[in-house]
């Protein structure tokens, strides 16, 4: 089993859609593939078509003292997901303080989930430091950095560094990180001069682009996988190109922290 952490230093910078988008991707090519959502926001669930009615979850079955086998669903796009799962405000704050608790709450669970050795599961984080930042991390083999070509994200990213090194950095088992700029148009030129600092500061190797494609947003829209509602838009080639480097990291042998 193999856990990639989605992860931002700013929310609205599309990372639940990656995340979906990353898991078909990867099942695409023959990977056992598991979504976690670890958002509150309990989002993850309507990009592979699983009903708004559905409040089950991994919130809830922490609560309850539930194995979290019983959440797991499988949605329309023929994808695995477990949802964070519909709670009120006072079942959330007891959810957080047991994460605080425990730090390793998500990795003992992941393991008791019985997984094939093949799997990859894919954690949906909040945005920011948090808790569930915390838990996904300290579980995590890879993590993939989700940010805009704007200002804003480009300030907020050396807090998501220090956290991924904090977390991370002496983890045998971490392989590295990927920078995914997201909704890239190179035809504003803040947004070309933003991605080509990114790009310069991180490497090329470590940076991957989706470019804004109104495919990506139409997809969901249809609970559809990218590559079955639009197989040449630019949004899914791009996908395409971002899970490629996904597995590559996944198979390399070096831990790739040097530059943290």
């Amino acid at each position: 089993m193999k856990i990639i952490a989605i992860v931002s230093g700013k929310g609205g910078v599309g990372k639940t859609t990656v995340s979906a988008n990353l898991c078909a991707g990867l099942r695409r090519l023959g990977k056992s593939v598991l979504a976690v959502d670890l958002d509150p926001q309990n989002a993850l669930r309507l990009h592979f078509g699983v009903s708004p009615r559905h409040v089950g979850g991994l919130a809830r079955a922490v609560l309850s003292g539930d194995d979290w086998r019983s959440s797991v669903v499988q949605g329309n796009t023929g994808d695995y997901v477990l949802p964070y799962g519909s709670i009120n405000e006072g079942d959330r704050l007891d959810f957080e303080q047991d994460l605080r608790e425990n730090p390793t709450l998500l990795r003992d669970q992941l393991a008791l989930l019985g997984l094939a050795e093949d799997c990859v599961v894919v954690l949906d984080t909040p945005p920011g430091a948090s808790v569930y930042l915390t838990q996904a991390l300290a579980a995590a083999n890879a993590a993939v950095i989700v940010a805009l070509p704007d200002a804003a994200s480009y300030a907020t990213l050396p807090k998501i560094m220090s956290l991924i090194k904090q977390y991370c950095s002496r983890r045998k088992k971490f392989l590295g990180y990927l920078l995914l700029i997201n909704q890239v148009d190179r035809v504003k030129q803040l947004a070309d001069d933003v991605t080509d600092m990114m790009s310069a500061k991180f490497g090329k190797k470590s940076i991957v682009l989706i470019h804004q494609d109104q495919a990506i947003p139409e997809a969901l829209a249809y609970s559809k996988d990218l590559q079955e509602y639009d197989p040449l838009s630019r949004g899914a080639h791009d996908v395409k190109l971002c899970v490629q480097a996904v597995e590559r990291l996944l198979n390399s042998d070096t831990v790739g922290v040097a530059a943290l």
